[in-house]
């Protein structure tokens, strides 16, 4: 049977992320829009941030199975859904957290639960990272042959020691700068036990960097080289950064060398579906300003929407961003029911990521040449 009426809990959530995004969300770009300096920007966010904390935004995307209150990336969906049809920027340092969380949680085991803390208490402002991307790029990480991931690291006695630069990694640097509380650093395995003949995922591993480490360690361990502004993303932290001889403790080992890519790639799998989400949520917006636009007779003699011209447009609009909403609501579905069978899952999370994306885009162009500019 399939059945789109929203169950009970996933009715609470859209109710309390609408409340959040039109009581908090809607009046945030006046808070950084005229701060020029860009991360700046992302630090005027930082009370917004503490309010979505005391809501429960950071708590709801953890699995209630280890303490969070997310019942599966259906509910995931919406509430990125309802938050990114009102502000993206602030929206997206609010997932950036979930996305930097999701290796934690899909490796959790009991002797991590103090990793996860701050994250459950619902108090402060904490930050996640995912931190993955290299300033050379990563798409051929897995492949044979080529140098991989330069970000590496190796076991000294108790400590891991982690030298390299990643990029573009929401939060990774936190509201200061100086590290945001808990990193998921994925690098390279220089161990020499690793015989040298080794598939490059044999040496992928996950390392969990906390903001107490970076202090251990000193000055020059960590360090932001730059700030990069990503466009139509104007309040968003990704700098660019540096590990230098960073001494992060053996139990900080998230994933050992071997098991690391895996995790990677369902974390970012399962982020796929939710960046479906947020092309879901940006094309209502689309929609709701170029159909109030509609209304306007603009000096003849009818609404504008009145025209057939106008009207085709207006429905290519909504016709994508339903089927944009539906194609993410199954490749969660998928996503999250049939782990037995994930590999042909994921297949569905990547159309959700790839279509929605562009839908957005072709309803934004559509919206401008509804308007005529």
């Amino acid at each position: 049977m399939i059945d789109f009426t929203l169950s009970p809990g996933q009715l609470a959530t859209r109710d309390a992320a609408r409340t959040f995004a039109s009581t908090h969300l809607r009046t945030a770009k006046a808070t950084y829009d005229q701060i020029p300096s860009h991360a700046q920007r992302f630090q005027s966010l930082k009370p917004l941030y503490e309010k979505a904390v005391k809501a429960g935004l950071i708590k709801g995307q953890i699995p209630t199975p280890i303490g969070g209150t997310s019942n599966g990336l259906i509910e995931a969906a919406i509430l990125v859904e309802e938050m990114s049809a009102v502000e993206r920027a602030a929206s997206l340092t609010i997932f950036g957290t979930g996305l930097g969380l999701t290796p934690l949680c899909l490796s959790f085991k009991p002797e991590f639960a103090e990793f996860l803390m701050p994250f459950l208490s619902g108090e402060g402002s904490p930050l996640a990272s995912l931190v993955f991307t290299e300033p050379g790029g990563v798409a051929n990480w897995l492949e044979e042959g080529p140098p991989g991931l330069q970000t590496t690291a190796h076991l000294d006695g108790d400590m891991w020691i982690l030298n390299g630069e990643k990029a573009w990694a929401t939060n990774c640097a936190g509201w200061d700068f100086q590290g945001a509380e808990l990193q998921c650093v994925v690098c390279r395995c220089t161990n020499l036990d690793i015989p040298i003949d080794a598939p490059p995922a044999a040496r992928i591993m996950i390392l969990m960097v906390r903001r107490e480490d970076i202090v251990a360690a000193g000055a020059g361990a960590f360090e932001v080289l730059k700030h990069q502004q990503v466009a139509g993303w104007t309040a968003v932290s990704g700098p660019h950064v540096k590990y230098t001889n960073l001494r992060v403790p053996a139990k900080n080992l998230l994933c050992a060398p071997g098991a690391g890519a895996a995790i990677v790639q369902m974390s970012f799998e399962m982020s796929a579906c939710l960046v479906g989400a947020m092309g879901t949520g940006i094309q209502r917006a689309i929609f709701d300003a170029a159909l109030a636009f509609s209304k306007s007779p603009r000096g003849g003699s009818v609404p504008i929407g009145d025209r057939q011209s106008v009207a085709d447009l207006l429905i290519d609009i909504k016709m994508r961003t339903e089927t944009s909403r539906y194609l993410t609501w199954k490749a969660a579905t998928k996503l999250h029911s049939d782990l037995p069978n994930y590999d042909n899952c994921r297949e569905l999370a990547l159309e959700a990521k790839v279509y929605c994306s562009d839908a957005a885009v072709k309803s934004a162009v559509d919206a401008i040449n509804l308007v005529g500019v």
